[in-house]
């Protein structure tokens, strides 16, 4: 006797908000490997396994929105990769920080490359207040890692200035195909952290300060030690300049 076949899963049919979400899915998925402006409707109608009309009824200004709703989407999971307990030496917090955003780079390849060098023909104002939203949430991280919830014009510069070099670098990463390894990278940047905090240092008393709290929470084993026993060596060559 043959048993009998195992009867198919009913069907069931999806929430407004569980369909909303499962389409909003599909296109992070898509934008993530593609540029938005090599991503249609019926891309993402397709790989949803809906019809057209359907991504339309809730996305109803089309693709522009839907870029848009996914570019929210992709923002707060990238303000998540900052946030980070004030807990431990700060630049070992920085390091997992780094560590989150380089994989959310790596995940997220053509589509980061295209948000952020701004050629998308979906660009708009409201695109770029994202982004810049991200940048102003990461700014405030920091800051607050580096224990200065009221910074002053230069320490707020260096901070951003810094943050502008870590977009830049992970452009360039996904350019030369993702070399160096994450892990050297992300040490680099670190490193060019704490550079750029002590030039600052030299000439501006609030970051001086910023930057004796950082040092007094530091190991001889962590990033800030490990940099300086590198440093001094290079520092020495220019001994006769003093």
């Amino acid at each position: 006797m043959t048993s009998a076949a195992t009867p198919a899963p009913a069907y069931r049919r999806l929430s407004v908000e569980e369909r909303r979400t499962q389409l909003l899915g599909v296109a992070l998925s898509l934008f993530a490997h593609r540029a938005p402006e090599e991503v249609s409707l019926d891309d993402v109608a397709e790989a949803a396994g809906v019809s057209r009309p359907l991504v339309y009824r809730y996305f109803a200004g089309g693709k522009q929105e839907l870029y848009e709703a996914a570019l929210w989407s992709a923002a707060d999971e990238l303000e998540l990769c900052f946030a980070e307990p004030p807990v431990g030496p700060p630049t070992e917090r920085l390091t997992r920080v780094l560590d989150r955003y380089l994989a959310f780079v790596d995940q997220h390849d053509a589509g980061f490359s295209a948000l952020l060098q701004g050629g998308s023909v979906a660009e708009t104002s409201r695109t770029t207040a994202i982004v810049d939203g991200v940048r102003r949430a990461a700014a405030e991280q920091i800051l607050l890692h580096l224990g200065v919830p009221d910074p002053g014009p230069r320490l707020r510069m260096m901070v951003r200035t810094w943050i502008a070099a870590v977009e830049a670098a992970s452009l360039i990463w996904l350019d030369e195909d993702k070399r160096p390894p994450a892990a050297e990278l992300r040490a680099w940047l670190v490193d060019h952290l704490v550079a750029l905090l002590t030039a600052t240092a030299a000439t501006d008393e609030q970051t001086a300060g910023a930057v004796a709290a950082l040092l007094a929470q530091e190991t001889a084993e962590g990033p800030v030690g490990t940099l300086a026993r590198r440093v001094v060596p290079v520092v020495g060559e220019a001994a006769h300049l003093l």
